[in-house]
């Protein structure tokens, strides 16, 4: 700073005076000195001995436990039914490949119920139950080829933004499509007694307790195809492996005629189908036979099936890609 003493002038109370220029950069300083003094002070704590506060905390991811699993899985069901309430098609589609089974194996097949070994029963008696099983495997897939879709259109990856528990999404998707499906198979039951007799020895009671099974049977195997879904994540790849799951499933088993008229080999391989079991307890109870220890046997297999799918299922879930 350039500052200068005038000899010539009073002393004025100081050591010396200044001139224009100089008083100019002194503004100027006073003014930078002022601005670091109020920056300084919006930094300072609020009040005296109070430590300087750190850097505010990241705020808590959302966790899903503030509401109710079971609320979750109700209101994402409901949207799930909502298509169907909004488009009876999806219904009356999903019908056909079960009345298309019916008509062509009771027709296919029915020279069947002449051959040795075969139940004192009709033939039709004994494909309907089979058919309700079937139809519930079929339900299933359909339940892995529309998660694959939602996760396509962007729908999952909102769901993902939500404070929700990932499985409540794959159990109510789930539960949407066993209701869907209860309905069908009343649908297909009223068909083939109007259309083709099926008057079963256990009547409406064992019929229930068929249709019953068979959702419990289906519920149960589909989440195979929620876990594909989860893990694929592609419809055309969905499409090509579900197939090849199904194919086996439904008629690699006793569905359309008894064990003793499988070959060996293929006998051998409907005793360890989880098909095999959920159709023969359906079919002993609509036929009025004792099925409960079939009926328990299928229930076991199959949730033990679907509990190690589930926690397949919503590991691929989670998986981010």
């Amino acid at each position: 700073m350039a500052w200068y003493w005038n000899p010539g002038s009073p002393a004025q109370g100081h050591v010396g005076g200044w001139g224009p220029e100089a008083a100019g950069r002194a503004g100027a300083l006073a003014e930078h000195a002022a601005a670091a003094a109020v920056t300084a002070a919006g930094h300072a704590p609020a009040r005296a001995g109070r430590p300087e506060a750190g850097p505010e905390p990241d705020p808590p991811e959302a966790a899903w436990s503030g509401t109710g699993i079971a609320a979750q899985v109700l209101v994402l069901t409901g949207r799930s039914l909502r298509a169907v309430v909004l488009d009876p098609r999806l219904l009356l589609a999903s019908l056909f490949a079960p009345m298309v089974m019916l008509v062509l194996f009771s027709q296919l097949f029915a020279s069947v119920a002449a051959a040795p070994g075969f139940p004192d029963v009709r033939y039709i008696d004994f494909l309907v139950p089979a058919i309700l099983v079937t139809s519930a495997i079929q339900a299933a897939l359909n339940t892995g080829l529309g998660l694959t879709q939602e996760m396509s259109n962007g729908i999952i990856t909102r769901f993902r933004t939500l404070p929700v528990w990932p499985g409540s999404v794959l159990l109510a998707r789930s539960l949407a499509d066993v209701v869907r499906n209860a309905v069908q198979l009343l649908l297909v039951v009223v068909a083939a007694a109007a259309v083709f007799g099926f008057r079963p020895a256990g009547g409406p009671l064992g019929t229930l307790g068929a249709c019953a099974l068979a959702l419990a049977v289906g519920g149960c195997l589909g989440w195979i195809f929620i876990a594909l879904a989860c893990w694929l994540r592609r419809v055309e790849l969905m499409q090509s492996v579900a197939g090849l799951v199904t194919f086996p499933l439904v008629f690699a088993s006793t569905a359309f005629v008894p064990a003793s008229g499988l070959p060996g080999w293929l006998r051998a391989v409907a005793q360890v189908n989880p098909a095999t079991y959920g159709i023969e307890a359906a079919r002993g109870l609509a036929l009025g036979q004792p099925a409960l220890l079939s009926a328990a046997i299928a229930l076991a297999i199959s949730l033990t099936v679907a509990a190690a799918a589930a926690a397949v299922a919503i590991r691929g879930f989670q998986r981010r890609r």
